[in-house]
This record gives C-alpha cells, sequence and structure tokens, in this order.
C-alpha cells in the first residue's frame, strides 16, 4: 500500500496552481544567457534584421496617415487663400474703375477749379451744382434741370455758368432741383456787350444744343458793325445778381448780315459753352446765401 500525504497528493506530485521547478530554472537561465549575449553585441544583427522589416512597415504607416493629419490644415489653407483672392478681385475691380472713370473726374476738377476762377473774376459767390436731366423735345424749349433747389440758397432768375461761360438763368426751384432755362432758347433774351467798344445788344437763341447752336446778337446802335471774331459779354442787370450778372463771357462773333432796307446789322454768335455735354455748372447768389453745400466765395475759397 503506498502512503499517501494529508491532503491525498502523491510524494512525487506538485502543485497544479505552480509551474514546475524545472520550468522556472530555465527561464532564469535563459534571461541570463540574454543578457550575456546583449552585452557583448550577438543581438545586433537580429536588432538590424527587425529594423529592416519593421522600419518600412512603419514608415509606410506613417506615410499614409500624414494626409489623414495634415487634411484639416490644408482645408484651413484653401479657405484662407480663398479669402486672399476674393480681396485680390475687389481690389483689381476698384482699380479698374478708377481708371475707367479717371478722365471724367479730370474733366470734372477741371470744372470745379474754372468756378472757382469765375468767382474770382466775377467777384461773386457760386454754389456748385450738377446736370441731371434735359428738357424733353416735346417742351419746345432748351431746359436742364440741376440737383441743386431751394435748399442751397438758390432762386429764380439766378444766372447760371460753368468754366466755358453763361449757361442760362434759374426758371423754377424746388427743395432739391432747379429748372434752367438756357441761352440758346428762342424765349430767352440777354443783354450783352461787345468787349471791344462796349456796344450793347441783345441775344436770343435758336433753340439747338448741338454744334449748330447758335445767338442772334442785334446791337442797340444799328449802324455800327460787329467784327468778326470779337467777345460778346453779358450786359448785366440793376439788381447785379438776376437775372444775368455783367461779364459772363457769352460767345464769339462768327458772322455778320447787314439789312440794307433796314441799314440793321445782325451777328451770329458762336457760344463758348457746349450746350450737348453740360454736366457741372454754378449758380451765381448773393452774398452770405445759406446752402446745405459748400459755396464757393467770391475770393475762390470754399465754406
Amino acid at each position: 500500500m503506498r502512503l499517501t500525504r494529508r491532503y491525498g497528493q502523491a510524494p512525487g506530485d506538485t502543485d497544479p496552481g505552480r509551474p514546475p521547478r524545472s520550468l522556472v530554472v530555465a527561464l532564469v537561465l535563459a534571461c541570463a544567457s540574454l543578457m550575456v549575449l546583449d552585452s557583448g553585441g550577438a543581438l545586433d544583427p537580429a536588432r538590424r534584421a527587425v529594423g529592416e522589416v519593421v522600419g518600412p512597415a512603419q514608415s509606410a504607416a506613417d506615410a499614409a496617415v500624414r494626409p489623414v493629419v495634415r487634411l484639416g490644415e490644408r482645408f484651413e489653407d484653401n479657405d484662407r487663400l480663398r479669402g486672399d483672392l476674393a480681396a485680390l478681385e475687389a481690389e483689381n475691380a476698384e482699380l479698374r474703375t478708377q481708371v475707367r472713370t479717371a478722365p471724367y473726374d479730370a474733366q470734372r476738377l477741371a470744372q470745379l477749379e474754372g468756378l472757382t476762377s469765375a468767382a474770382e473774376d466775377l467777384g461773386q459767390a457760386i454754389v456748385p451744382a450738377r446736370v441731371i436731366g434735359i428738357g424733353g423735345s416735346q417742351s419746345f424749349s432748351s431746359t436742364v434741370t440741376i440737383d441743386a433747389g431751394s435748399d442751397a440758397g438758390i432762386a429764380a432768375d439766378l444766372t447760371v455758368l460753368n468754366n466755358d461761360g453763361l449757361v442760362g438763368r434759374v426758371l423754377r426751384v424746388t427743395e432739391t432741383t432747379a429748372t434752367v432755362l438756357l441761352v440758346i432758347d428762342p424765349d430767352s433774351t440777354v443783354g450783352a456787350r461787345m468787349a471791344q467798344g462796349m456796344e450793347l445788344g441783345f441775344l436770343r437763341g435758336n433753340g439747338v444744343l448741338g454744334d449748330a447752336g447758335r445767338l442772334d446778337l442785334e446791337l442797340v446802335d444799328q449802324t455800327v458793325v460787329p467784327r468778326k471774331g470779337a467777345t460778346v459779354l453779358t450786359w448785366g442787370s440793376r439788381q447785379g445778381t438776376s437775372p444775368y450778372v455783367a461779364g459772363v463771357p457769352v460767345g464769339e462773333v462768327v458772322s455778320v448780315f447787314s439789312s440794307l432796307r433796314d441799314t440793321s446789322q445782325r451777328a451770329v454768335i458762336d457760344p463758348y459753352v457746349d450746350f450737348a455735354s453740360l454736366d457741372t455748372v454754378g449758380v451765381v447768389v448773393p452774398s452770405g446765401t445759406r446752402s446745405d453745400r459748400a459755396v464757393v466765395e467770391a475770393d475762390g475759397t470754399f465754406r
């Protein structure tokens, strides 16, 4: 009969929950052997072999993941580039507009400078305005509408001019606009004076806006023959500013017709103003007039 221990285990049996002692001893000897080999460099070839296998795989994995990681950065860069492109397009559009409108701006500046000179030459205050409309042909009158009215200190029967000469007179006004009767209108009569000789007369228009627009001058002294090329100015009025101030250039004599029957002279005047391209004009107002816009004073300054 075999003898058993208290727990019913044979003397040579091992504990089921623990590894055999022989296995433990083998593992300890293996670890010691690896430590000795590593210290001597014996494992370097193995490391290189593993590196040659694992390294390319790791690089490939990084290359595959890198675009995904940088995708958000690319979206941010694209948004910034689109914003920069939009800003450049807006700037280019503004520059193109400036180039296209530069001649017009230069013309307006020259016209404003002409009004400043006119205010100094005439010794009168001037309210600048712009032509915003032209009278219809069905009205049978030569008129334009300007963008200044009673709020700008403008009233009826005030002189209107530009940097070339006499334009006409204010016919009627609203708070923000005014209608101007042009001197070339057949119903317009302007007191005129020859610049040389000072002879007086009256101007009447033929109603034509284009290059054929002319004025007829009849002198008070019918025996005087106007000289071709002579300058004609406004005669002026007792009030000084209405309906026409004195000394405004109107045009020059281009031809003279004589009537043997009436022993009279009629001169044809070519106006200095191009009525087909009116833009900036000035309305002569009494000094000290209150206006909702800048006024050119008699000394050429603005107030």
